[in-house]
């Protein structure tokens, strides 16, 4: 009797272990035939891209709510210092919005992007003229707007890659959905690079101007707005001729949009009336 019920237990074992197998799905065993193989790839591939959104979903939420110590950028110049063996100090102080004077805001809206209020993170009429240009031979045209440089300076690095181009629009999306555009403008103002190692607006003023982000004037705030195309080259607390030239452009620019303007970024949105489709007419051919 004691042999039998060893039988009997033996096999309750074995179907259970059966059970357990079908419902583990197995790794991709040497002699796989090349359709088995490619379909056990390509569930696994969906398992770590749907995780890795759900993760960058996740990220962002969290970012709407809490200050940035550090952006990705940040981190790629200190860490571009240590491998060639000149580290960097990152000058770089969190302020909100309320502590950020008006000039400013309205100075790099007026210099980078007059359609931020309206636009959905991208403004497809200066991407339709980047094309042109470029077909025609012209040198490549910068297109990007604050939500997309936003969506790299926090998330990515520098360069020109399809790759980081393709994530940048990925986490533009995310930003346009998830936060408020006064929130995307607040992060902008805090991760932007005003010179070698100084980060955001606070750092800036101080380096420059020997003030803070909430005391700067029109003049000083145009300053900064004209050096953020290339904040290494070009210093504004030491403007070059050229630089003068483009900060009073940007301040003709601000008192024709008024601070009034600053208003807009409060009006409600919603993605369901994005009118991107309607202008994508212009890259037809037949238009």
């Amino acid at each position: 009797m004691a042999r039998g019920q060893q039988r009997r237990q033996e096999g309750t074992e074995r179907v259970a272990g059966a059970r357990r197998g079908a419902t583990r799905r197995p790794a991709p065993r040497a002699g796989m035939r090349p359709m088995e193989r490619l379909r056990w790839l390509a569930v696994w591939a969906f398992k770590v891209i749907a995780c890795w959104m759900v993760a960058c979903i996740g990220l962002v939420v969290l970012l709407r709510f809490v200050p940035l110590p550090v952006s990705m950028v940040m981190l790629e110049k200190w860490g571009y210092g240590l491998v060639t063996g000149e580290p960097m100090a990152l000058q770089h102080d969190w302020v909100p919005m309320e502590q950020i004077s008006n000039n400013a805001r309205l100075a790099v809206i007026a210099s980078e992007d007059q359609k931020f209020p309206d636009h959905y993170g991208f403004d497809v009429d200066q991407i339709v003229k980047a094309i042109d240009a470029r077909l025609a031979g012209e040198r490549l045209r910068g297109a990007s707007t604050i939500s997309q440089q936003t969506a790299k300076n926090v998330f990515l690095w520098n360069g020109r890659s399809w790759v980081r181009k393709g994530l940048e629009v990925w986490f533009t999306i995310l930003i346009e959905m998830i936060w408020p555009k006064e929130r995307i403008l607040e992060v902008y103002l805090n991760v932007a690079e005003w010179g070698p190692g100084v980060f955001g607006v606070e750092a800036a003023a101080e380096h420059h101007f020997n003030t803070d982000a909430a005391s700067l004037s029109a003049y000083q705030a145009s300053l900064l707005a004209a050096v953020l195309p290339n904040p290494i080259r070009f210093n504004a607390g030491k403007p070059s001729a050229y630089i003068q030239r483009r900060a009073s452009w940007t301040r003709r620019q601000m008192n024709n949009l008024g601070m009034g303007y600053l208003k807009r970024l409060e009006q409600p949105r919603g993605w369901l009336s994005w009118d991107l489709l309607p202008s994508l007419k212009e890259l037809s051919p037949a238009h």
